[in-house]
């Protein structure tokens, strides 16, 4: 179990492809805490582990916030709940997914850029229900045990996706706001390779709010970033690179074409109320025959290689 540093009273942790990070309340006189994301079912265990090698053997937060209700950032929230008995928080425009009613817009395998465009249509979209143990964040207030970070509206890649932000070091949790790797390729994204980025484009389904809160993100001027996916990035790194993201967003970070490049899926209180069809390019097929080969060939030899058992 390996977790690292993000910032003082800031930790976190890869699992598999995805951050989790914890954050210290320092107004807290018995050092209380809360979690930032759960990652994917199955991490429960080890994220214990890491809270108590950090805090004390039986330590538990305050409250978890999730950034967003994707599975690889909620898949073992449940789990921490029945561990711990604490609240869950989230935006109130992602409770439908945290509660059972509505599952997420389809991811869009078509945007291209890397194997896990590809590989999004195996994702689980199933919503989570967490029943009373969920709640809205007051906005406007933040969270009580959290009282020194803003909670930033980010959505886009979410319908009620959420960031932090610690002004007096400028430190920004930014969920999948943007990423600090390129979360479509899976040798970027598994190799921990640093590159700041939009959103995933797989599973964003509203790039002009998206676009938005990456111009909310820049004006912060933060210092620090630490995303859902990819290293930490500090320093002359962040200024510049988030500057230019802005900057550059259209060619950069929204897909040349696919389900949501023109047209968002629309998502009220009550959930996902509109998703647009899907249109395969010819550039889908391409790689998707070339996958296929690749994928029969693969089958073809583990065939063969159980024949001669």
């Amino acid at each position: 179990m390996k977790y690292f540093q993000v910032a003082q009273g800031v930790w976190g942790m890869k699992l598999l492809f995805v951050n989790v990070y914890i954050i210290a309340n320092r107004k807290s006189l018995n050092k209380g805490w809360i979690l930032v994301d759960s990652g994917p079912q199955g991490s429960a265990g080890k994220i214990a582990a890491m809270a108590e090698a950090i805090f004390g053997k039986g330590t538990k937060p305050a409250a978890i916030l999730l950034t967003h209700g994707h599975s690889d950032h909620s898949g073992s929230v449940k789990e921490l709940v029945r561990r711990w008995n604490v609240p869950v928080y989230a935006h109130e425009l992602e409770l439908p997914y945290l509660t059972g009613r509505s599952q997420y817009p389809p991811p869009d395998p078509s945007v291209g850029n890397g194997l896990m465009s590809l590989m999004s249509v195996f994702f689980n979209r199933k919503p989570v229900d967490l029943g009373n143990m969920i709640r809205p964040i007051a906005m406007e207030q933040g969270l009580a045990e959290l009282p020194e970070w803003k909670v930033i509206p980010t959505p886009g890649h979410s319908p009620g996706h959420v960031s932090l932000f610690f002004g007096l070091n400028r430190t920004l949790i930014a969920g999948d706001a943007l990423a600090t790797t390129k979360a479509e390729s899976a040798v970027a994204l598994f190799g921990g390779l640093k590159k700041l980025s939009g959103p995933p484009m797989y599973m964003t389904p509203d790039w002009d709010a998206a676009k938005a809160s990456v111009q909310t993100l820049t004006d912060l001027e933060p210092r620090i970033i630490a995303a859902g996916h990819g290293p930490v990035m500090r320093g002359r790194e962040v200024t510049e690179a988030i500057v230019e993201l802005n900057c550059d967003f259209d060619e950069v970070a929204i897909p040349k074409s696919g389900r949501y490049a023109d047209k968002p899926a629309e998502a009220n209180e009550e959930g996902v109320q509109y998703v647009p069809p899907f249109a395969i390019s010819n550039q889908f097929k391409v790689a998707g025959l070339v996958i296929g080969l690749v994928a029969g060939y693969l089958l073809a030899r583990q065939i063969n290689r159980y024949d001669k058992t």
